[in-house]
């Protein structure tokens, strides 16, 4: 269990500013998810990404935790799809280097996977955010080490703008940052943007679309008395074009449906994509802080950055929850993994064409 979350009094769940809000139409829930070639074994909180190259689309599948749902089931085991290929089947690729972990995010640029920080769990429950940055290169079907998180940190939010990925607050070993920290991919090289001006958050969804950073919810630290609790607010932070480092941060209006803890989100155009999570916030077994088995939802929504506006869409066929993000390969969405009622771990892959799923282009 995660000692650094729990040194204090039973865990609260409180829905922060949540109101009543005038969304687009809801689409009826029909058959435009369909399920892709499953994964070679279960597993959850893994860090997936989808990635374009000349020569077709990629999937990625890294580190998480198997059926087991305990510290010794944390791994660093690695997968990709070749999507272009048939048939569509899964292939182990060397893991991450390192130790096993949970809560990492992954991004590409070019044929390049980055993986990001995440923890590791010990024997005793102790846990540690790690500084790691992992790099895969398609090409050469090989890993190197990139330059260290200058805050370690895990339950990130990321995304990517250019040749720059950005990592919005999270946790570092016992408790959350406010920090969004810039990663230069050709430089190899960090600098510091804009700290959120919200509660720091460990566990919340979102994704860079454009020059907007979008991400809502997750779950913040009240410190008298300590207490971990869910907080129901979504944010907006433009990129000032000429100085990638400086956002300017706004609150949105809420998104569709209560907060949300380890949803998952993409960008794709002028959206940003929200799939699954759960109310109820847990420790990496599903069981909830307070104790109570988290359910997991089957709610789809988006953000439109053109329009400031929010829409609810087709639901996913089974609810899941335990993401570390959505994956976007070509004009497709997917959602690989994660965990399922009854805290089952699953090896599913569901996609949809986003095209169909928004209800026009990007």
């Amino acid at each position: 269990m995660r000692l650094s979350k729990v040194d204090g009094p039973m865990f609260s769940v409180v829905a922060v500013g949540i109101v009543s809000m005038s969304c687009a139409p809801t689409q009826s829930s029909g058959s435009i998810w369909t399920e892709g070639a499953p994964l070679p074994v279960a597993v959850t909180n893994n860090a997936t990404v989808g990635m374009e190259t000349d020569s077709g689309p990629f999937l990625f599948s890294f580190a998480g935790l198997d059926t087991s749902r305990t510290w010794s089931g944390v791994h660093s085991r690695a997968f990709s799809l070749d999507l272009g290929r048939e048939p569509r089947e899964w292939q182990e690729i060397p893991p991450v280097p390192g130790p096993g972990r949970l809560a990492a995010t992954a991004q590409a640029v070019g044929s390049r996977a980055f993986v990001f920080g995440g923890y590791t769990v010990d024997e005793d429950g102790d846990e540690v955010s790690t500084p790691n940055v992992e790099i895969w290169e398609l090409e050469s079907r090989g890993w190197h080490r990139g330059a260290d998180i200058p805050v370690p940190t895990d339950d990130a939010v990321s995304g990517v703008r250019g040749e720059l990925i950005y990592l919005v607050s999270g946790w570092h070993d016992r408790g959350n940052i406010a920090e969004v920290q810039i990663y230069d991919t050709d430089a190899d090289a960090w600098t510091a943007g804009t700290p959120v001006p919200g509660p720091p958050v460990f566990g919340h969804a979102g994704a860079v679309a454009g020059n907007s950073i979008v991400y809502i919810d997750g779950v913040r630290v009240d410190s008298d008395p300590r207490a971990f609790v869910l907080e129901g607010s979504s944010w907006r932070g433009d990129i000032d074009p000429a100085d990638p480092t400086s956002i300017t941060w706004r609150r949105l209006a809420p998104h569709p449906g209560p907060p949300l803890y380890r949803a998952a989100a993409a960008a794709w155009g002028d959206w940003v994509i929200f799939a699954g999570g759960t109310d109820n916030p847990y420790n990496f077994d599903g069981i909830g802080y307070d104790g109570v088995p988290a359910q997991p939802r089957t709610a789809v929504f988006a953000y439109n950055i053109r329009t400031d506006t929010w829409s609810e869409l087709t639901p996913l066929p089974r609810a899941s929850m335990d993401h570390r993000g959505l994956a976007v390969a070509g004009d497709t969405l997917y959602l690989v993994g994660g965990m399922g009622r009854e805290q089952r771990v699953s090896s599913r892959v569901w996609m949809t064409e986003l095209s169909t799923l928004l209800g026009g282009p990007s």
